[in-house]
């Protein structure tokens, strides 16, 4: 592995790709609560948005086949925001796509996909071949079998990317409570979105602080 894996990524140096969030896929995922995974993927959605990490949107076969990047993400967190159409299952066969990515300026990218064994190992793999530090979300992400989903996690790991969860990437963004600019911002998408959120606006509202909604 290499040493700069051992490096908490930054929004100084990051870019989130997201790939094939969509209607049609998401239909075909059966390893996994598929609202979970939803979830999951409006955290990391947030999350680069609250830290303005710069970010890759892109979907195969939209109006053919697989349907448009979900609504929650592409209309609620990305108004406006360009999502680059392909036929490739692996998205860096597409000049468009490694031209959004390259476009970023980052080399250290943070890969989430649907299906795990395509969506996301295909372009984790290839993302390592040409260069860049990749690390992928594991939980935000889910394919057509348990068996399926697991052996695309291994192969991602032992090809030299590391994998997060979208919990964790939202933390490794913070890294410290005192950086106030976020802090607020982060503590809205845990509260929404997290199990953990419950405990954390419970504990300010026993210690007597203000609780903004």
């Amino acid at each position: 592995m290499p040493s700069n894996f051992l490096q908490h990524f930054s929004p100084q140096d990051a870019a989130l790709v997201l790939i094939d969030f969509q209607p049609q896929m998401f239909m075909g995922v059966e390893s996994h609560d598929r609202l979970k995974i939803r979830n999951n993927l409006q955290i990391i959605a947030k999350g680069a948005k609250l830290f303005n990490l710069p970010t890759v949107l892109t979907t195969v076969t939209a109006k053919t086949f697989a349907g448009p990047f979900v609504p929650e993400v592409a209309n609620d967190i990305f108004p406006g925001h360009p999502i680059h159409d392909r036929t490739a299952i692996n998205a860096w066969l597409d000049p468009g796509f490694v031209a959004a990515v390259e476009a970023t300026g980052r080399k250290r990218l943070v890969i989430a996909g649907l299906w795990t064994g395509a969506c996301a190992t295909f372009n984790v793999l290839e993302g390592l071949r040409r260069g860049y530090e990749v690390f992928f979300v594991a939980d935000a992400c889910g394919d057509t079998d348990i068996q399926v989903h697991e052996r695309a996690v291994e192969r991602m790991i032992q090809a030299g990317a590391v994998p997060t969860t979208a919990e964790h990437f939202l933390y490794e963004l913070q890294q410290d409570w005192a950086r106030s600019e976020t802090y607020q911002g982060v503590l809205d998408i845990v509260r929404d979105h997290t199990a953990f959120g419950i405990n954390v606006f419970f504990s300010k509202w026993a210690l007597g602080e203000e609780i903004k909604h």
